[in-house]
């Protein structure tokens, strides 16, 4: 089950807190290792910055599947497909599950869960 997708950008993340944050009304959810930006009155709704070059390849978007099993086995059939993983299954320090694969578009998608 699909808990939520996130669009990613790369950028001055300074100038995107006071854009999203000053501008458009959302507040901060993280700062480290990117930005996390969400609305006040609805937080599934967020926005991830981060610092240019962070990440290669730096993904489009995430999609949040709720659970770290779900991403295992959502892992296990992009390889069974032959699609491109771009990024391992890893456990991050920051709490997430996550791999990135190309999906058939070309676009790198961000496939992720936090851990317990």
């Amino acid at each position: 089950m699909v808990n939520r997708i996130i669009p990613y950008i790369a950028g001055d993340t300074a100038a995107a807190k006071g854009f999203y944050g000053e501008v458009l009304g959302l507040e901060v959810a993280m700062e480290d290792p990117v930005l996390c930006l969400r609305s006040p009155g609805n937080p599934s709704a967020q926005l991830i910055v981060s610092p240019p070059g962070m990440e290669d390849p730096e993904p489009r978007f995430g999609i949040d599947l709720g659970e770290p099993a779900a991403v295992d086995a959502a892992h296990a059939e992009a390889v069974r497909r032959g699609l491109r993983v771009v990024y391992p299954l890893t456990n991050e320090p920051w709490g997430v599950r996550r791999f990135f694969v190309e999906d058939p578009t070309g676009t790198v998608v961000n496939v992720l869960a936090h851990l317990p």
